[in-house]
């Protein structure tokens, strides 16, 4: 070990966890971009961190991490924090968030407050980084740099979380009449187009009154395809075959199968896959977990966006605000003019908002069916997601601004990820558009008096 250059009596692990924290710490505040991983790795081959004493080690002992020779340690070190080091910080960031959303759950059942707690974690995230932003700075960015991996990987895998809504939904709709069926449907494919045109001509409105010059927004960072199958399928078979609903349809598939083949039957399988308690949670109820560190992490979100936020505040709250009350209360008359039962048209009020807060708002009403509000929800980001780009481009809605905001507050988070791919301009309004319907429409339907009126509408 005479050879090793170690200094203050730290072993080389702890020296390389030093250094990745460090380093990532550093990239938040450096002019190097977040995006060029490569290089910055190879930063951690020569970089010292936490001090001028440390260094590189030369060699490491066959009895710390593997054995390597004086050679290849640097190389061996670089790709150690290459390979591993990223995944333990995403273990502690998602592990850390997911924690949050827990005890603020349990603490929030245990005190009876009706608000969602995943709400409330996220108002008190994005306090918590604006007041750490006038004060510190640093801290602001190195908090923000610490979460990134969780929040990247929450928006990358944000899709599967929806499946379980559409895997159990053969045995939602069974006690459901088919003319009730139509109905939803009815109100649904209606709604959304309503809604996303209610938001594009409220935006553009407010954009022709103000008149505020648009600037470059932060880049969002987009997530890679899971496989080289992703890139080339052609977009036609994406329409009929959305990612989402081949996932929902090989579970089904599957729970069919094994149901025959254990004589259990189909029901009972899914009823196992979707249990919605807690100490006996399915898979389903897994990926469903998920929701609460979503709603979490629309504070780094809008901490990221503060400045596109503050610049075009009167076309962003506007729309919004607007577009929100609009489809709270348009489904709630529609659901009425057609004659659909009064809790279906309770559990579809939410419909353009994203299921974690969708099933937080039909929480507040008595008799509503959250499977439905689940299904219906997922269902309106499909058709979002798929005919939302056609739509705007018939309706000549060429703004940006107006794009995204109507996207997200008719389609929520799938249409959200389609515009990504296509149209990065919008894109950062749309995330905003999308944080924000959500807690808006939370907020809204909090008030008790407007939770009558929303029953009075719908008789």
């Amino acid at each position: 070990m005479a050879d090793t250059l170690v200094v203050a009596k730290k072993s080389p692990l702890s020296s390389i966890l030093a250094r990745h924290f460090c380093t990532s710490f550093a990239w938040s505040s450096s002019v190097f971009s977040p995006d060029d991983r490569d290089y910055q790795y190879s930063l951690l081959g020569t970089c010292k961190s936490c001090g001028n004493q440390d260094v590189l080690p030369k060699s490491i002992s066959s009895g710390s991490i593997g054995s390597a020779t004086d050679d290849d340690s640097p190389a061996f070190t670089a790709k150690l924090c290459q390979n591993v080091l990223p995944k333990i910080h995403l273990i502690f960031s998602l592990g850390i968030m997911l924690a949050m959303d827990l005890l603020l759950k349990q603490a929030f059942e245990a005190a009876e407050i009706e608000f969602p707690s995943a709400l409330f974690g996220m108002f008190c995230m994005f306090l918590v980084l604006i007041i750490l932003d006038l004060l510190i700075p640093a801290i602001a960015v190195g908090l923000m740099s610490f979460f990134e991996p969780a929040v990247l990987f929450i928006h990358r895998w944000l899709p599967l979380f929806y499946v379980p809504s559409l895997v159990v939904l053969p045995i939602v709709v069974k006690d459901i009449p088919a003319a009730s069926e139509f109905k939803i449907l009815g109100i649904l494919v209606g709604g959304w187009l309503a809604s996303l045109c209610v938001a594009a001509f409220t935006a553009l409105a407010v954009r022709n009154c103000v008149r505020t010059e648009m600037i470059p927004a932060e880049p969002m960072p987009k997530p890679t395809p899971f496989s080289a199958l992703e890139i080339w399928l052609p977009s036609g078979f994406k329409i009929v075959l959305h990612p989402i609903i081949c996932c929902a349809l090989s579970a089904d598939f599957a729970a069919f199968a094994y149901g025959y083949i254990s004589k259990s039957g189909f029901d009972e399988i899914l009823g196992c896959y979707l249990t919605n308690a807690s100490r006996d949670p399915g898979a389903g109820d897994v990926l469903m977990g998920f929701l609460g560190s979503v709603i979490i992490s629309f504070a780094f979100s809008m901490f990221k966006q503060r400045k596109l936020m503050k610049r075009h505040a009167a076309e962003i709250f506007t729309s919004i605000i607007v577009g929100t009350i609009f489809s709270l209360y348009s489904t709630a008359l529609a659901g009425r003019l057609v004659g659909l039962d009064r809790s279906l048209t309770v559990s579809i009020l939410p419909r353009c908002i994203t299921v974690a807060l969708a099933l937080s708002i039909v929480s507040f009403f008595e008799g509503a069916n959250t499977s439905v509000t689940a299904a219906v929800v997922v269902l309106t980001g499909l058709v979002g997601a798929n005919f939302v780009q056609f739509v705007l481009d018939k309706l000549r809605v060429r703004d940006p601004i107006a794009r995204g905001i109507a996207t997200a507050s008719s389609a929520h988070g799938l249409g959200t990820a389609a515009l990504s791919a296509r149209e990065p301009e919008a894109l950062p309004f749309c995330a905003i558009a999308y944080a924000l319907t959500g807690i808006v429409g939370s907020l809204i339907c909090s008030v008790p008096a407007v939770r009558q009126s929303l029953l009075a509408v719908i008789g």
